[in-house]
């Protein structure tokens, strides 16, 4: 995709995530006894003319709707899904130049920059990786959607040429480099509008988090252990070396005070809801409580986004707000009696300042 065609290209994204969403639509509403025919992924991606790996990306993205599959096997596509996005007037070649990945050298090309620049303007945080691999050495290559280069480039078109800004230039300067977090944030995002349920939301924050970090916000081990349960993942699961899982795990974790502070303070927020919704399970709770409604990761359709109208997180701008806090003590049964403690106090902020 050149420049000139970004624009023409974001106008035919909109309509196409029109048709996803009634195809996520129709799903959420199809009758149990007439259940929608489904293809497997394999089958899909070759009538589609994906790689596998474009496929999968294209899942990630929200771009292509599935299913879970039958006893929670491997998601399935609807074959309407299949037919719609094979009667889109940009078929094939639409679908996957939407999901096509470029690395610095590429990139750079596309945008007309020499390749350094473009590392510039990633570090800054302007252009978003959306995926990565390992190299031979075991370094991280971030690669880019050469749809959304396109779109920065028609943006942005001051930060291609001349002098980068003096705010930008102080900023790598001081060694900053904003891959990592654009892409956890990113991947943060797909991954909640995947889930209407509050603790496989609240799940999701909570990977950005290291277990000392977790272990201060969430001081019920019962209740960590319940948002390990539901954790949504990937619809297909994490990469398969062990060097590979091993590299995500560390890239999942938020690494500057203002970010780590951010998922503190929206991970607290968010399990005050869901303890509205109902209570994590502990050893003793009544047969109510251990049969709570499973969160969507568990039941059909939940690889489908979740529909925009799931509650957004709140911002963070209650620092003298009191709300319910958790408790000082894990109580193995029964529910828990919420203090009032002001929120920066409930995020262990203050016991890290104190000592």
């Amino acid at each position: 995709m050149t420049v000139k065609e970004a624009t023409r290209a974001q106008a035919e994204d909109a309509q196409q995530m029109r048709g996803t969403d009634e195809i996520r639509d129709e799903a959420a509403h199809t009758s149990p006894e007439a259940p929608a025919a489904t293809v497997a992924a394999g089958r899909a991606a070759q009538e589609l003319g994906l790689r596998r790996s474009e496929f999968e990306l294209a899942v990630h993205l929200g771009l292509i709707a599935v299913t879970a599959g039958p006893g929670g096997g491997r998601p399935r596509v609807p074959e309407r899904e299949v037919a719609r996005l094979r009667e889109d007037p940009g078929f094939p070649d639409g679908l996957a130049e939407r999901v096509r990945t470029v690395g610095t050298a590429e990139g750079a090309a596309l945008l007309g920059i020499a390749a350094a620049r473009f590392t510039r303007l990633a570090r800054a945080g302007c252009v978003s990786p959306v995926t990565f691999y390992l190299n031979r050495y075991r370094a991280v290559v971030w690669l880019y959607l050469a749809d959304e280069l396109a779109s920065f480039a028609v943006r942005e078109p001051e930060l291609l040429a001349g002098r980068t800004p003096l705010g930008m230039r102080t900023m790598l300067e001081a060694g900053a480099d904003r891959r990592a977090r654009n892409w956890r944030t990113q991947r943060i995002e797909r991954l909640l509008d995947r889930t209407g349920d509050p603790w496989a939301r609240a799940a999701v924050e909570a990977t950005a988090l290291d277990p000392a970090h977790l272990a201060e916000v969430v001081e019920d081990p019962y209740e960590r252990a319940y948002l390990a349960r539901v954790r949504p993942e990937p619809v297909f699961g994490r990469p398969g070396s062990v060097a590979a899982r091993e590299t995500m795990g560390e890239l999942m974790l938020a690494d500057e005070p203002d970010e780590i502070l951010w998922r503190r303070i929206n991970l607290t927020l968010g399990l005050d809801h869901a303890r509205e919704v109902r209570p994590a399970p502990h050893p003793g709770d009544d047969h109510e409580a251990r049969t709570a409604p499973a969160p969507p990761s568990a039941q059909p359709h939940a690889l489908s986004p979740a529909p925009r109208s799931a509650p957004p997180r709140p911002l963070p701008v209650v620092e003298s707000a009191t709300l319910p806090s958790p408790p000082a003590e894990h109580r193995p049964t029964g529910v828990r009696k919420p203090g009032r403690k002001r929120l920066l106090t409930r995020l262990g902020w203050g016991r890290r300042s104190d000592g």
